[in-house]
Formats: C-alpha cells, structure tokens, sequence
C-alpha cells in the first residue's frame, strides 16, 4: 500500500468519515423481520444444513424424535472411526498425523505397507522448488506466517506444469505436495521473520525424509534440531487433533464455496489460510495464551480459587485482559459437555508438562477451566453447558514445546490443510453447485440525476 497515498485519503474528513459509516448501516431488527441466518445458524446457535459429507462428523447433542436436543460427551469422527479410538491407536507413534491424513483422503486407514509408502510420497513432494526459499520466502519477509503460507500457496501456481486441472487426481497430487510443504514454508517463513525483523541469525535445516511430519516441524525450527520421543508424539497428537473438524467450520466451507466456482488448488487454498486466518477463528489459542499472561500478572496467588474467580469475574464483566468479556478457550458451537479433543489434548499437556518442568503452569489451566465453567454458567443466560475446547490447551502445549507464538496460527494450517484437501476432492467428486446463498436488499430505489445536477 502506498502509505501517504492512504494517509492523504484519511485527511479528506468527508471522504473518510463517509467510508467509515458504511459498516453497520443494517438496522439490525431486519434480520429478525426477515428471518435471516445471521452466519449461517438459526436462532440457538444451531448451524444451517448447507451440505452432505462423510469426511467427518460433529456431534454435541442427542435429537429425540421431538426434535428436543440432549447434550452429550462431544464426539469427533474421522471417515466414521471415533478421534478418541484412533489416538489411542497412535499411542507410541510419531505417524498419527500421517495415518489420519492417509485416512481423510482415502476413507481408510493404512496397511503398513500403504502407510510407508504413503510416508515415501510425501517426503518425495516436501522440498520447495529450486531457490524458492532464497526468491519467493526471504525475499519479502512478514511479520505474519500465515501472510506468507497465502502468499507462498499462490506462488506455487507458477511451478506446476498444468495450475488449472481440477481432475480429481490431478487435485490430489497437488493436496499431497501442499500438504507435504506446508510444514517447510512455515518454518523458513518463520526463521526469514526472526532474521529481518528480530536481528537473529538465519538458521536453515532441511527436512529429512525419514522423520515424520511433527519431527521435521520440530527440527526446522530448532537451532538444534533435536528433539524428545515424547515432544514428537505430542505434537504428532496435536496435527491429528487439528486436521478435521466438519464441512461447516468457516475455512472448511471456504473450501467447498471456491471449490465450486471451478479454480484452481492454489486459489482455493489460498482462500482458506485467510479465512483461518482470522483471529476469531485461527487465533483463539494465540488469545488463551495473552489472557493466562494477564492473569499471572494480576493475581497475586494464582493457586487461590477465590484469587483467580475475582479476576475471571471481571473479565466476564470486561473489566479485565482485552475488556471483551469472554474467556477464552471456553465454550464451543456445538460441543456442551466436552469437546473430545480438548479431553485427549489435556491428557497429553499434563504428560508433557510433567516432564518438561510445567506442572505448575498446568494446574494453573486446570484451576481457570474448572472456574470459568461454573462462572460462565452462572453469570451468562447459557441454554447448553460450557466446555473447554482444544484452544484452551493447544497454547500451553506449544509453547511447552518452544514453538513461538508467531506459529500458533500456522501449526492450526499444517494440519488442517489436510482436511481442507479431503473437502475439496469430496466436493469435486460429488459435481456439487456453486453455493451462491442470498442476501435481501433492504435499501432503496432511488432516481439516477446526471453529475451536474446532483
């Protein structure tokens, strides 16, 4: 942006104030008059049917043959098996993400044999194009990793021989690469990002591949590349637990809605890292961080109850941290009494923390979850039960990890790109319709009067 080309525009007053006025127009009683799924959900928060899949499914609640929802233990499956039954499959593995991915693609999970072979394809598409990191990564530097994944995804358009074949197994190559270099572009965009920004000295590892997806993430962007058997599992555990989540999440149907336009791989992609992108969506366990930070910087004893429901009182009342009133990492549109990877993610945070030196801080998270569930309850008019979800967690686990903040939001991409692949070749398959949704026009007609009259 040309920065006194802007500047200048802010200056005309009428022009800017006239631009700024726009958001928020709507009388906002209209969508009630008119009844509008604001974001696509009916008027309980329940999301609007808007499409089929049998990639995933999402459940929070039991429906009677009344219709009258019951809330249950969330439940997450992949391709029909139940998350919690693979992870416990996983157990001792560094290949779960890899098996899942495996099995989002192909509706099946892996043989060994198919499994190591699978490992062979993606290791053979992980390396980036010749001078891609020195031309298109370090090149043009960002403060925002995702900023360069968007960025990085598009330019990869112009590597591939034939960008524009949306056959399904030309599609599927390009989600194996995409999948496979996703990890490697976070990591140089990352380490190009401390060196320009930060001053510190470039480091560049390359990929070895024999390691796993978690294990090369961790050696990337380690000085030294080394690593536990216990840190590789956990992150390995963490990828699985983000790589799915349904067709109704706001960058999984992303995908479906530019899939359907007929573009490209990069494009679509592209579209959904900005979507996640977001921070009401990609970044809520960037926020859990800030908001525990806040506490321990407030709370003179952060293992009294009575200490740590004061404050959690007063950001409910946006008294406190970004004065929102929300405390982050609870809650959840369709899990009530738990989201399932929330459950295993704790689990696996309490292993950790234990051997790394962090079970102080973990009890910390235990003591915020188990008060702002009674809180929230209390001091909200809530129609379903409050849960923590997997943002409440995965914070804590990355960085107990030493994965900086700045990746938080990326680590969410490199596993959900595996997702956003199955979503797209289904929907490819399927020769679905461009979602086109409506919008109703509540303005005004009004007579056109020529420039000089006006």
């Amino acid at each position: 942006m040309n920065i006194d080309a802007f500047e200048k525009f802010k200056e005309n007053e009428e022009y800017y104030t006239r631009m700024c006025d726009i958001a928020g127009r709507i009388d906002q009683s209209l969508y009630s008059k008119y009844d509008v799924k604001r974001g696509l959900r009916d008027s309980d928060g329940r999301g609007v049917l808007t499409g089929l899949t049998e990639i995933s499914d999402v459940s929070g609640f039991r429906v009677d043959e009344n219709g009258e929802r019951t809330p249950i233990p969330g439940e997450l499956y992949f391709q029909g098996y139940d998350v919690k039954e693979l992870v416990k499959g996983f157990r001792g593995s560094k290949h779960g993400f890899e098996e899942t991915t495996f099995l989002l693609l192909f509706g099946k999970l892996p043989t060994e044999k198919e499994l190591a072979d699978f490992m062979e394809i993606i290791s053979a598409f992980r390396p980036l194009p010749e001078n891609f990191n020195r031309d298109v990564i370090m090149k043009a530097p960002s403060r925002n990793i995702m900023n360069v994944l968007e960025r990085c995804v598009l330019t990869l358009y112009s590597y591939d021989d034939n960008p524009d074949d949306i056959s399904v197994a030309h599609v599927l190559a390009q989600s194996l690469s995409l999948i496979a270099r996703f990890p490697v572009i976070a990591a140089y965009g990352y380490q190009s990002y401390r060196h320009k920004f930060l001053d510190s000295s470039l480091i560049i590892h390359r990929p070895k591949p024999e390691l796993s997806t978690a294990e090369n993430i961790l050696r990337l962007l380690r000085p030294d590349p080394t690593f536990t058997e216990l840190e590789a599992q956990v992150l390995d555990i963490c990828l699985v637990l983000h790589a799915e989540h349904g067709g109704g999440n706001n960058s999984t149907f992303t995908t479906h809605v530019i899939t359907t336009t007929g573009t490209d791989t990069y494009s679509t992609v592209a579209g959904s890292l900005g979507s996640l992108k977001g921070p009401r969506h990609g970044g809520a366990n960037l926020k859990v961080q800030q908001m525990i930070a806040d506490l321990k910087a407030n709370v003179a004893d952060t293992e009294s109850d009575t200490e740590v429901k004061a404050y959690l009182t007063k950001i409910l009342k946006r008294e406190a941290f970004d004065k929102m009133g929300l405390i982050y990492g609870m809650g959840h549109a369709i899990y009530t009494l738990s989201d399932p990877r929330a459950e295993v993610l704790k689990e696996y945070a309490k292993r950790l923390s234990e051997a790394e030196g962090y079970s102080q801080e973990f009890a910390l998270y235990e003591r915020v979850e188990r008060i702002a569930k009674e809180l929230i309850t209390k001091n909200r008019d809530v129609h379903k039960p409050v849960c923590a979800n997997v943002d409440f967690y995965s914070g804590f686990v990355y960085s107990v990890l030493k994965i900086p903040v700045e990746l938080f939001t990326p680590m969410f991409a490199i596993a959900r790109i595996s997702g956003w692949s199955a979503h797209r070749l289904e929907e490819l398959a399927s020769k679905g319709k461009i979602i086109r949704p409506a919008y109703k026009y509540v303005g005004t007609h009004r007579e056109y009067h020529s420039i000089e009259d006006r």
